[in-house]
Order: structure tokens, then sequence, then C-alpha cells
């Protein structure tokens, strides 16, 4: 069973009801020893780094996170949650993140390099571009999904990078290694490619529990 980490800032009700829609088991919780039983996790998360690092931490959910990832079952971060994944976060002033990957997030600087402006936040629809494959990509034609953030992850570790888009600058959309995986747009609102995605993380899950 697919376990929702409830921490106070996710879209729970859309990320539920988009694992109805593939007919997934799952049930939503802060309780850790709960979430330690899930066959794979979902962190959403919607809202300020800062907020959300607080609240993990407040709730010993950040360490119960780690505890999950080191015993091999699979974790996905959405939106933000992916964002919570990496070392550190410059929004509101520097914050830790849970260090799961490398990386800093950072806000788009909103004009090019030449002073021409863009909008920030990056919202709409984008097109994923695929890196190198990855079983969360399996059988998947590269396509659009929906965005909406002011800050994006960079890292110099681009073996973590999985597929980008393009917004002024290279944007890591899916992100992962081993166990772990991250999507910075939000797969539930991203039609056909988007529950396509959700679908192949979780049959890792269930192939995993079979095991």
């Amino acid at each position: 069973m697919i376990g929702i980490i409830d921490y106070g800032m996710g879209n729970l009700f859309s990320v539920s009801k988009a694992l109805e829609r593939l007919n997934v088991p799952y049930f939503i919780s802060e309780n850790k020893e709960e979430l330690m039983a899930a066959d794979g996790l979902l962190l959403p998360g919607v809202g300020a780094f800062r907020d959300a690092m607080e609240r993990l931490n407040e709730t010993g959910l950040s360490e119960m996170i780690h505890s999950y990832v080191n015993s091999g079952k699979p974790l996905l971060g959405i939106c933000l949650g992916m964002q919570l994944l990496f070392d550190e976060s410059e929004e509101n002033g520097l914050t830790k993140g849970l260090g799961i990957l490398p990386g800093r997030v950072i806000r788009f600087a909103g004009h090019t390099k030449d002073g021409e402006a863009y909008k920030v936040p990056h919202m709409g629809w984008n097109k994923l571009t695929y890196l190198h494959s990855a079983p969360i990509l399996k059988d998947l034609a590269q396509d659009h999904v929906y965005f909406v953030h002011s800050y994006y992850v960079v890292t110099e570790n681009k073996d973590v990078v999985i597929a980008e888009a393009e917004y002024d600058v290279k944007v890591p959309a899916v992100v992962g290694r081993a166990n772990v995986y991250g999507m910075q747009f939000h797969p539930e609102k991203s039609s056909k490619l988007g529950m396509e995605l959700l679908r192949n993380f979780t049959e890792l899950v269930f192939e995993r529990s079979q095991v």
C-alpha cells in the first residue's frame, strides 16, 4: 500500500484522487510507524521550503523519511516534496533540506542573460526531455506536463537528473537515485503522461513488495 505523508503542506486531495483513478490502494498519515510500514511513500508539497522543513523536523518525519529511504523502499517527492529531497534551499534564507539528493534550490532569475524579462512562477505546460533511461520512464513518450513553481534545483551531479524542461534555464523535472524519485511538476494534474509516471512509480513499489 502507498502511504501519503501528511505534514500539513501537501495537496493531499489531488494526489489521493490520482491514486484512486489508478486503482492503487493508499492511506494518508502523519504517524511515523504507519508510514514506515508502507510499501511506498509519496511526499507531496505546496508552499515554502523553510516552513515545510520546520514541520518535518518538528514532527520527526524527516528522521522517518531517512530511515525509510535507507530501508530500500521507494519514495517519490512531488513539487515542493521533490525540492525537499535536496541539500538546501535559498528560499527565505538558506535552509537545509533532507539531503538525500545533492543540490541546491534557487529562484528563477526572472530575466534572461540579455536582460529580457520572463514570468515567475514557471506556470503551465512544458515539455519533458528525457536524459537517460530509468524505470519510472518505462515505455513513456516525451510529452508535456504541468508546472507551478518559482524555485528550481541546481545540481553538479547530473546523474540524478532523469528528465528536464526548458524555462530560460534547464530545469530538473524528474530526478532520482536508487529507490528515491522526485517530480518538480504535478503529475496528478499532467493528464496522460502524469498519470503514466505515477503508475510506473506504483508498479515499482508493488514489484519490490513482492520480492
